[in-house]
């Protein structure tokens, strides 16, 4: 039996489904699913996880229409002013992965601010998956490689896994125990491609938005009766 994840990292889907089922535009739906991040924060205090990644916005999605767009970075924004006092009174540190330097200019100073202001707690790693990829954090990570190779820093023989993951954005932060994923969707999305590699799968048919923290309870009690062997027998 396998005791409390360590890293617990989510997959946010369904936001756009659960308005429309409502009859309300999409952005109601993140502005809803920002409720259950905040649910799901404090069951990481309740229960002692000590990391939580979120993957809040990929680089996919900014090929979605502007209006939306637009609105998820100012929800961004105000998510950021409203709660970076509490992280820092809860010790939360807050981090970030993704590409930072393309999003708004005022949401790249507040993600600073906020993990300026939050840098010695230590109760939670609070992550956020900003213009994220996968893929893309993976060739970041061979092209730093290659340059010191190339450069005469780096014997090609001396890259171990090791030493390739302290390229990858989440440098210093554990792989993930466990990942949950809501609305149903059976993919990983492009998150973690990396990280993933053993970590323990919880699908919710949930939309995120109605993700509580009993589902939450729920993700980690599955986890529990989970037998890890990390390819073992």
């Amino acid at each position: 039996m396998s005791s409390t994840p360590k890293h617990v990292a989510i997959i946010m889907d369904g936001n756009g489904r659960w308005a429309q089922q409502r009859g309300l535009p999409r952005l109601a739906g993140h502005e809803a699913g920002s409720k259950s991040i905040e649910r799901c924060v404090q069951a990481c205090l309740d229960t002692g996880v000590q990391y939580l990644t979120l993957y809040a916005f990929s680089s996919e999605n900014w090929k979605r229409p502007a209006l939306e767009v637009n609105g998820l970075m100012l929800l961004l924004e105000n998510f950021l002013n409203q709660k970076r006092d509490e992280m820092v009174r809860e010790g939360i540190r807050l981090h970030h992965i993704g590409r930072i330097h393309e999003l708004p200019s005022v949401c790249q100073r507040k993600l600073r601010e906020a993990m300026e202001a939050t840098a010695s707690n230590t109760k939670l790693h609070f992550t956020l998956a900003l213009s994220y990829s996968g893929r893309t954090e993976i060739l970041d990570a061979v092209q730093s490689l290659a340059c010191d190779a190339a450069a005469g820093k780096l014997d090609p023989n001396a890259i171990t896994a090791e030493v390739f993951e302290s390229r990858l954005n989440t440098a210093g932060i554990p792989d993930p125990d466990l990942l949950i994923r809501t609305s149903g969707e059976m993919r990983i999305s492009n998150f973690l491609l990396w990280q993933l590699s053993y970590t323990e799968i919880h699908v919710t048919k949930k939309f995120w938005p109605e993700f509580d923290r009993e589902d939450f309870l729920a993700a980690l009690e599955d986890y529990k009766s989970r037998s890890r062997r990390f390819g073992g027998v």
